[in-house]
């Protein structure tokens, strides 16, 4: 059982020597893909030897049992830990998504409702904000677009971590959030108390570490610039400084203007386009593996509908897990970890049953 560690812990052995040595420093970029999968596989090694050593001390207790009682009575408490050891380990050595150690661009943009998806978009952003800062995460507002009444027509914010570890990732936790949010409640606009129903819709892309790692040809760039037409200051409303970027090969078009300066602009739109870039490689990479594509639940795209926001009920649901709870405030007040362990759990569960047939 578990035959296939073997190459893994030898990996493992290969990548520690290579960390010891001084001169990989000087390669910032293979340091940090090196310590990246040292991380992902420490937990495979410690998982290993757990079970290896609950095996050994199964076999030893099984023989010793018609000589001793307590031996015998061991047998049974040592079997339960094997079997919890080897679901553990079973899980580990499921094919990890290659972007989950990765930072995350999140967008979020006001759907169907008008100014009441522009608020709810606005109220997803904190709760991501919120739950960022649970985790120990930090959070960097790209770009905004402002509704009248306070919320976002679109937002994007980054998210970044510090764990080398694949599985505390931030992509690898929030990227089952990509896809339709839908709210039910009774908008601040409405005087007669009705409930209303509107939608926002969430975008995860998972961010390129360094602009070196996504080879872009300038030459499959067109780059407009025009006046930005939002609040932000004399030289926004003056001078030619908003930026829109099209990717020629891939048709994907990124335009910002939250900046002051055309360098700036520039510079943010380059980092949104990188991992759109990035996404979209995945993306077709997935439509290539029908395996991978029926074993995962995240989308790239906000075109299906996964959870839903009762506000007078006080209900969260998930339509994809089955996930529901009655604590709704506490969610959108960043106690999001219960709804996204659900996604994470269906995921993998849908990969050991994919590796199954």
């Amino acid at each position: 059982m578990f035959e296939s560690v073997q190459g893994l812990l030898d990996e493992h052995d290969a990548i520690q020597a290579q960390l010891g040595d001084p001169a990989v420093y000087a390669d910032q970029r293979l340091a940090r893909k090196l310590g990246r999968r040292s991380a992902q596989l420490n937990g495979i090694v410690e998982a290993y030897n757990k079970w290896h050593a609950l095996e050994d001390d199964l076999a030893a207790a099984k023989e010793m049992a018609s000589e001793d009682p307590e031996f015998a009575a061991e047998v049974p408490v040592l079997e339960e830990a094997l079997e919890q050891a080897s679901a553990k380990l079973r899980r580990l050595l499921i094919p990890r998504d290659p972007d989950d150690a990765r930072n995350v661009i999140l967008e979020v943009k006001g759907g169907e409702g008008g100014d009441e998806a522009a608020l709810f978009a606005g109220d997803l952003l904190r709760m991501y904000t919120r739950y960022a800062e649970s985790r120990g995460w930090k959070t960097e507002l790209i770009s905004a677009n402002e509704s009248d009444l306070g919320g976002y027509k679109d937002v994007q914010m980054a998210v970044k971590g510090s764990s080398n570890d694949p599985a505390e990732g931030v992509y690898a936790r929030l990227k089952f959030e990509g896809g339709v949010h839908r709210v039910q409640r009774v908008p601040v606009t409405e005087s007669q108390g009705r409930i209303h129903t509107s939608a926002a819709g969430v975008l995860v892309l998972p961010e390129v570490d360094e602009p070196e790692e996504l080879d872009i040809n300038q030459n499959d760039l067109k780059i407009d610039v025009y006046r930005s037409s939002g609040p932000g200051g004399q030289s926004v409303n003056t001078t030619d400084s908003a930026v829109r970027i099209t990717h020629l090969p891939t048709g994907i078009v990124v335009a910002m203007q939250n900046e002051k300066s055309q360098l700036q602009n520039r510079e943010a739109g380059m980092r949104v386009l990188r991992a759109r870039i990035l996404a979209h490689q995945q993306e077709i990479i997935d439509a290539e593996n029908s395996a991978q594509r029926k074993s995962q639940i995240r989308t790239m795209d906000r075109s299906e509908r996964i959870r839903t926001y009762n506000y007078p009920e006080n209900r969260i649901a998930d339509h994809r897990t089955g996930y529901k709870a009655y604590n709704l405030d506490q969610v959108m007040n960043g106690d999001l970890e219960p709804v996204i362990q659900s996604a994470i759990e269906m995921d993998e569960q849908a990969r050991l049953d994919a590796i199954g047939d």
